[in-house]
């Protein structure tokens, strides 16, 4: 990037991040001059921990897709761009997965690792692995490719439904490297119904949601190595996760327990289904005291952001199509309105699979 369009980012970044921050107009500008001699002497510059911390929470805030963004300001941002050594990286992941699960009350919590050292392959910290086999695919189809690779580098699995995947991150574009997950540091919830006997369902899933395969944008310096993470939104799980036909499909699975009538489309069985797998989710996340929102809810959440951002005079930007829960959408605000979907820095982006 030219010297000339960084600094536009910079300040474009520094005098919100500082406005918001409530630090004194002296102060910014010093800081502006600190930047731009950092930038000319050697094409980049470094981030303040306040700088980080703002910046991490702004693209939260910025983040179309999520319905969750109530809460970006109480965002835990953990720095860890002293990690030199795969080691070191190894202990922040660690340390992210417990700082974030806290003992099921789950915190918001980003890891900024340094920009172009470190990159995690995980899609999330922690996730089921896939497997390929005679009799079909065992445990979560989504997981296929990267389980192979991981494979690939040594690590075996069980080969059950729910194997959890290890920790895999390459530094300065070496080979990479992996570990496992201690099993007492990955909370899961086993899915059991208030009135249905779920047991043969033999269905869990874990506690804390950790994306770690995107890029963090601040002030033009991006982080590709940033995992982050809120909570769950029961649909993520009981809708998408255990009950999409290309994911653990077990809507024939609760009918079957249910005793509906799946011989035609209209019994709506797979309706009926959805709703209480849902509520199953629901109930064995609140049973164990681990932190979860129900898409009504979250989508109430979401109109007391858009009310606050109204008042900080900050226009709201949203991908419609991810905001709307997936089970019941017309009952939420959210589907009645139309938002721009224009995509606004500090936030977070997809890049390219280093595999």
């Amino acid at each position: 990037m030219e010297n000339e369009q960084l600094i536009e980012k910079v300040f474009d970044f520094i005098n919100q991040a500082y406005a918001e921050l409530t630090i004194e107009p002296s102060r910014l500008e010093e800081r502006k001059k600190e930047i731009m001699h950092e930038i000319k002497t050697t094409g980049s510059y470094t981030h303040t921990y306040d700088e980080l911390s703002q910046g991490a929470k702004m693209a939260w805030r910025n983040s179309n897709k999520c319905i969750g963004r109530l809460f970006w300001n109480t965002m835990t941002v953990l720095d860890a761009r002293y990690a030199t050594k795969p080691k070191e990286v190894a202990g922040a992941l660690l340390h992210h997965i417990r700082t974030a699960t806290n003992g099921g009350k789950i915190k918001p919590t980003i890891t900024i690792f340094q920009p172009g050292k470190v990159r995690v392959w995980n899609h999330q910290l922690i996730r089921y692995a896939g497997y390929e086999t005679d009799k079909g695919i065992i445990g979560d189809p989504d997981s296929l490719a990267f389980t192979k690779e991981v494979m690939k580098l040594g690590w075996e699995g069980k080969g059950t439904q729910y194997d959890i995947l290890p920790l895999v991150f390459s530094m300065d574009g070496a080979s990479p490297s992996f570990i496992e997950i201690p099993n007492e540091d990955v909370l899961q919830v086993v899915i059991q119904h208030p009135e249905y006997d779920f047991a043969p369902l033999n269905a869990r899933w874990y506690g804390v949601p950790i994306i770690s395969d995107m890029r963090l944008e601040i002030g033009g310096i991006s982080y590709d190595a940033a995992p982050f993470n809120g909570w769950y939104m029961g649909t993520e799980i009981g809708a998408r996760n255990l009950a999409d036909t290309d994911r653990y499909n077990l809507l024939p699975d609760v009918a079957k327990l249910l005793q509906l009538d799946t011989s035609s489309n209209a019994s709506l069985w797979k309706d009926r289904a959805l709703v209480e797998l849902n509520r199953a989710v629901l109930y064995s996340y609140q049973n164990d005291g681990v932190s979860i929102v129900d898409h009504h809810t979250a989508a109430k959440q979401f109109q007391k952001f858009e009310q606050n951002e109204e008042k900080a005079e900050r226009d709201v930007t949203g991908n419609w199509t991810w905001l709307i829960p997936p089970v019941s959408p017309a009952t939420t605000h959210i589907f009645h309105k139309p938002y721009k979907n224009k995509i606004v820095t500090p936030n977070y982006f997809y890049q390219s699979k280093p595999y």
